[in-house]
């Protein structure tokens, strides 16, 4: 990853040290200079001093000629540095000069009102004055000159005007110059070299954690820091391993919290919503997902939302007044058993809500068929009861004294005790069934040969009401079927049973066998009244009772449908009916053959 150097910390730390050391360096440039500078001008003076001693001395000698006095001056004077010797004001005995302007620097020094003080006070006067160059003709420079009494036993005595070329405090000052900056340049190399040495040891295990952080966004939390010192990066970079442990086992923990709810909500029959605090759906479960297609399918583009309005009434309810709602809805012709529970933030805030929907039709379904069921049963035993009762009681109270008679009602009473006990009968069969106890004993039977010996027993009865009952097949003589054939002609014989008796006279009933894919089809027709259409999803359902317009011959119990049903379904099959008022009935049952 490339990063941008004054981005980073050492950068950052390395301009920081810098410029406190660039700063520091600066003033001390600036004092050492301004000291410097000093100190070099109080060294001139001393210089000049000393030797304006020795000239002042050896001018008092007067043992020496002028040209013998210059002479040793020259040798004494150094390079640097000119003299004048003046008896009196305005009168120079000896010029010791060199360089340009020599005329116009003697000129100046020997009118200045405050060096010609000298000549009547016995302590030398020092001046700082801007004199003409000594090195090029239009130029002024600062000098350093100094009036230094002679034969000061006189109160009138001369002077020696002595001078210091400034190229000697110059030369000395630059050089000075360049040396401290030369240090500095040194100082601030050293200052940047040991900021990134610096930086580097504090920084690198900084970058490194920077990396372990960054893995630890992207799920690595296995990734470690290495610690190779005991100092606060040190101990950082073990609170970050620390840290790095514990957000592995943190996530680990919330994934399986998250793997149980997700297992939870989709093995849950139950629908489970969970909505926004503005009304939106956050999250569903299977069921849910289907129940909220169902219902977006059925409102259709008349409404935006796609919850029914009863469910976002309750929403209301319970975001509003922050308490939880349970209600039994109809929605749909559908019963919906729903409770919404608020939800809370941390700051203990509703944020939202969970719904929680069940499905009470089926509930709705079998309490309705348990009340019929328990009404049909009153009402299928209170006829044959009442007749018993109503019977028993003229025999025993000899109401009835004739013998023929008697025997009539004897006869009444059997026939209705053994309507009592088929409907028992049919009731103990058909729980079993529904129980799973069912027990089937299969075996291989042909096809043709037993389904039209069970149809030739009803060709007699058809006669009696002038019916045709007859058998057609597409099978072959060989072809067999795996079944209970107990347990197949108890069906076929309800079927035609039921046929013929719903069948007028003159009509017909027919028994079709043909083969379907993989199942043996099995067709019981007739012409007869037939059932109304809204009749037929119940026909299978016990106690079932034709419509009025179909009247029995014969009262049955109105369970042998049901048990039809349970027994072709025992046998991996199923049955059905298509009927059309007035026209005919036809009741059709698939048998496998693959079971042969």
């Amino acid at each position: 990853m490339k990063i941008n150097v004054w981005n980073s910390i050492v950068g950052k730390l390395w301009g920081t040290i810098l410029l406190l050391v660039s700063f520091v360096l600066f003033v001390f440039t600036v004092l050492m200079l301004e000291f410097l500078n000093n100190y070099h001008t109080q060294q001139a003076e001393k210089n000049l001093k000393q030797e304006a001693a020795v000239v002042a001395r050896i001018m008092d000698d007067h043992h020496y000629s002028v040209k013998e006095t210059k002479s040793i001056l020259s040798d004494i004077i150094s390079d640097e540095t000119n003299a004048l010797v003046a008896e009196k004001q305005g009168d120079v005995v000896i010029s010791l000069q060199s360089g340009e302007n020599r005329q116009a620097i003697r000129d100046e020094i020997t009118q200045s009102e405050k060096l010609n003080k000298a000549f009547t006070s016995k302590t030398p006067v020092i001046k700082e004055m801007m004199l003409p160059s000594s090195t090029e003709k239009n130029k002024k420079e600062s000098y350093i000159v100094m009036a230094y009494p002679i034969e000061t036993t006189s109160a009138e005595h001369g002077v020696i005007y002595i001078y210091q070329s400034p190229d000697a405090i110059h030369r000395t000052t630059e050089q000075t110059t360049k040396i401290v900056f030369l240090a500095a340049a040194i100082a601030l190399v050293l200052t940047t070299l040991f900021t990134f040495f610096l930086s580097s040891r504090i920084t690198r295990p900084l970058r490194k954690m920077r990396e372990a952080a960054f893995d630890l966004a992207k799920g690595k939390f296995d990734t470690k820091v290495p610690v190779f010192q005991n100092d606060e990066i040190g101990q950082l970079g073990t609170a970050f391993n620390q840290m790095g442990r514990q957000l592995k086992h943190h996530v680990e923990v919330i994934n399986q919290e998250k793997e149980q709810l997700s297992s939870i909500l989709t093995s849950m029959t139950d629908a489970v919503i969970t909505f926004n605090k503005d009304r939106t759906v956050l999250l569903s479960n299977p069921p849910a997902e289907l129940l909220l297609q169902d219902w977006f399918l059925n409102k259709g583009s008349d409404s935006e939302k796609p919850l029914p309005i009863e469910i976002y009434h309750m929403l209301d309810h319970v975001l509003e007044l922050e308490e939880q709602l349970e209600e039994e809805l109809e929605i749909d012709s559908v019963y919906y058993i729903i409770s919404i529970s608020p939800l809370y933030s941390a700051s203990n805030k509703v944020r939202g809500a969970v719904a929680v929907i069940r499905d009470q039709t089926e509930e709705h379904r079998l309490e309705k068929l348990r009340s019929d069921f328990i009404a049909n049963v009153s009402h299928e035993l209170r006829t044959p009861i009442s007749m018993l009762q109503g019977y028993a009681e003229a025999i025993v109270d000899d109401i009835v004294q004739d013998e023929q008679e008697q025997k009539e009602i004897i006869r009444i009473i059997y026939d209705e005790s053994q309507r009592m006990g088929r409907l028992v009968n049919d009731l103990l069969d058909l729980a079993r069934m529904e129980s799973g106890n069912i027990t089937l004993y299969e075996d291989v039977f042909p096809i043709n040969p037993t389904f039209e010996r069970i149809t030739q027993k009803f060709v007699q009865r058809g006669r009696e009401k002038n019916i045709d009952v007859s058998f057609e097949s597409t099978f072959t003589n060989e072809a067999t079927l795996l079944v209970d054939q107990d347990r197949i002609e108890q069906v076929l014989t309800n079927l035609i049973d039921n046929a013929i008796r719903h069948t007028p006279n003159g009509g017909h009933v027919k028994v079709l066998v043909d083969q379907q894919v993989n199942f043996a089809r099995i067709r019981v027709q007739d012409d007869g009244a037939g059932i109304p259409k809204e009749d037929l999803p119940y026909v299978f359902e016990r106690f079932y009772k034709a419509d009025k317009a179909r009247t029995r011959g014969k009262a049955g119990t109105g369970l042998g449908l049901a048990i039809a049903r349970n027994i072709v379904e025992a046998h991996k099959g199923r049955i059905l009916v298509e009927s059309t008022v007035d026209v005919g009935t036809t009741f059709i049952f698939y048998l496998p053959l693959e079971q042969i």
